[in-house]
């Protein structure tokens, strides 16, 4: 199965089995989901996010899934002045019946590899947790922002290159796991959620010492955030269904297309195409980063 068959296959059946998937914690005011996608952005609030938003005429969601951060975006922003259009691989049907009670939103089904002129320009454009999923990140990067105003910001967020212990156990499941079927996938992913659970359920904090060469960071832990950030995923959030953090650990380790980045990589991305950056922030997971055309 070739890499990019695999991740839109993974893609297909995780939202066509999960259409509802962090759907309401993503809209949520106060949730973990709402408050890590605005304060990774550089927004104190929905009250903040919503001023972003109130001088936006096109917002383009781009690899929109199901359609939950769009919901989020219309939510806080004007549904009358501004048109928000998403667009995805495999799931711009699934957003389209999750909206269907939305007002000036539209969905198509686009390849971000592709020419994407035929969709007009936009004032911001949001691009998170997707570009490391498809062939070429930078050119799909690339094709965003020739999408943009000239007074236009592009938004991203894509994995972070992180410790070596992490990347070597997450790439081991995956190349194990990416040629299973979703429901067999599922049942390795319920096991790994299961250890997540039961490492958060000891609510045990631990002190460790920093260990430079395998890029770990001295301090206190939560021990399932300690065992997260450095040594595997093994997501668990009680916000979420069951079903929902089994689907999250599916998501990360089936995908064959997981491509992990560095920070100054992003900048030089946004450097290539003239861009200045308004917003960066980069955490144990991924790196985030906000941009606008320079003007000189």
């Amino acid at each position: 199965m070739s890499k990019p068959t695999n991740t839109k296959l993974s893609f297909h059946d995780k939202w066509s089995k999960n259409t509802d998937c962090a759907f309401e914690q993503t809209i949520t005011e106060g949730t973990d989901i709402f408050n890590w996608i605005l304060t990774r952005n550089g927004f104190k609030s929905g009250i903040d996010f919503g001023a972003y938003l109130s001088s936006k005429k096109r917002i383009l969601d781009a690899g929109c899934g199901n359609g939950r951060v769009t919901a989020l975006l219309r939510n806080y922003s004007d549904e009358l002045a501004t048109e928000i259009v998403g667009i995805d691989l495999v799931a711009a049907d699934i957003a389209r019946s999750n909206l269907k009670n939305a007002k000036n939103v539209q969905f198509k089904s686009k390849d971000l590899m592709s020419d994407l002129n035929d969709l007009g320009k936009f004032d911001f454009i949001y691009c998170q947790e997707v570009l490391h999923h498809t062939l070429d990140p930078k050119h799909s990067f690339k094709n965003l922002v020739q999408l943009m105003d000239d007074d236009g910001e592009i938004a991203i967020y894509v994995y972070k290159q992180k410790a070596p212990i992490r990347e070597f156990v997450d790439d081991y499941v995956r190349d194990r796991i990416s040629g299973l079927s979703y429901e067999d996938a599922y049942k390795v992913s319920e096991q790994i959620t299961a250890l997540g659970k039961a490492l958060a359920d000891t609510k045990i904090k631990i002190k460790v010492p920093g260990v430079d060469l395998l890029e770990i960071d001295p301090g206190e832990y939560d021990l399932q955030r300690f065992i997260y950030h450095f040594i595997m995923k093994c997501f668990w959030n009680p916000e979420l269904s069951q079903n929902d953090n089994v689907v999250v650990n599916y998501d990360w380790y089936h995908p064959q297309l997981c491509t992990r980045h560095t920070i100054d990589e992003i900048k030089g991305w946004f450097d290539d195409c003239g861009l200045v950056i308004t917003q960066e922030c980069v955490d144990y997971y991924g790196i985030t980063v906000r941009g606008k055309k320079n003007s000189h």
